[in-house]
């Protein structure tokens, strides 16, 4: 009978949380081994250069925003930064508009000449508030009213979660404001940055470090009977490493039909949605994200589907409950941390996830 293999911090998964903590961990004299189901590093922010030249993210557009010092003060260690702000079109009938809803929305769309004043006066006459913002539904009609909603939120929220707004948790919608100034910008956080050369790049510059060693193609399902470990930091679908002993948790899953045209720009913006039509979600064109000057122009087309890799785990309350079922598993582990978007069944950006990782990491040194 083989031995298993014994590590001493055995880290499942290559993304932010999993190389976050193998870097910390590492830079505190801990040996540690990184494992990765897929064939490369960095998780859904894998990006490469394509066969045009042009650095392509091959899960999606990742954009990097964050009002934390301590994440950008941490990450600076491995790359530089290019500044780049995401600004967003959402097609409506005919035209495209600023999306999140600014005044210039309310002005295209209907047809007006409202300032500042008269666009927080317009929003205030058609939001329906509610007495509890229990649902996305909730957040939006009561940020915006009915036809905004439908225009805007309600076809978009039914194609990328396969459910209605009302089906989903408030925090869903919540994350994109209604603006009455002419501010375009997707986000407005302090840091709005792009890895100079690529988050791959960065990502290799975190495990560089000779107390890491990764391993890729590597199925820690398949292996667990061969594995044995000290500490075991796990940043894939928590259900998964309980064998979805109380049912499978849901998460959504993107498909990504990947282009390129000989063409200068493909649209004016970084990304364009499509509320409304269409089977996709959005656009995105690479050039604006990465600042790419290679010649002719790469895009994605998002379509949301069940089927594929978990990329968002899905804001509902008895999703939340199926996961608190799981949560008070981990919570008997003692050498096992669960880390991440998938991990800890939250809808997490990027900074979230590296502060995550961070705290676990500064827990495990001191304990």
């Amino acid at each position: 009978m083989t031995s298993p293999r014994k590590f001493d911090v055995l880290i499942v998964g290559a993304g932010f949380a999993g190389c976050v903590v193998a870097r910390e961990l590492a830079n505190a004299g801990r040996k540690v081994h990184v494992v990765e189901k897929r064939p490369h590093i960095a998780g859904n922010a894998y990006d490469r250069v394509d066969a045009h030249g042009h650095l392509i993210h091959d899960y999606g557009p990742h954009i990097f925003h964050t009002n934390s010092d301590m994440v950008i003060r941490w990450l600076s260690q491995f790359t530089n930064w290019r500044f780049y702000e995401h600004r967003v079109l959402a097609q409506v009938g005919e035209q495209l508009l600023p999306i999140p809803i600014n005044r210039q929305t309310l002005n295209k769309l209907y047809g007006l000449e409202l300032d500042e004043a008269g666009a927080a006066e317009f929003l205030a006459k058609v939001r329906e508030p509610r007495e509890s913002n229990k649902t996305s539904e909730d957040v939006v009609l009561s940020s915006v009213g009915h036809d905004l909603c439908d225009k805007f939120f309600r076809g978009y929220t039914k194609k990328q979660w396969g459910l209605d707004l009302s089906e989903l948790s408030a925090g869903v919608a919540a994350r994109i404001p209604t603006r009455t100034n002419d501010d375009d910008r997707y986000f407005t956080d302090t840091y709005q940055l792009m890895p100079d050369q690529g988050y791959t790049a960065m990502f290799q510059n975190m495990l560089n470090h000779p107390s890491i060693e990764v391993s890729l193609s590597f199925d820690f399902a398949l292996e667990r009977p061969n594995l044995s470990w000290n500490t075991l930091i796990y940043t894939g679908p928590i259900d998964q490493f309980y064998n979805c002993q109380f049912g499978k948790l849901p998460y959504r899953s993107i498909q990504f039909e990947h282009g390129h045209q000989s063409v200068d720009q493909l649209q004016s913006v970084g990304t364009v949605n499509y509320p409304n039509d269409h089977a996709y979600t959005r656009i995105t064109e690479f050039k604006h994200l990465t600042g790419s000057q290679a010649k002719g122009t790469s895009y994605v087309y998002e379509f949301p589907s069940n089927e594929g890799d978990p990329y968002y785990p899905i804001p509902r309350q008895e999703n939340e409950a199926l996961f608190k079922q799981y949560a008070a598993l981990a919570e008997q582990e003692t050498s096992v941390y669960f880390v991440g978007r998938l991990a800890q069944y939250r809808y997490y950006n990027m900074d979230q996830v590296v502060a995550a990782a961070l705290a676990l990491s500064k827990k495990i040194i001191s304990a």
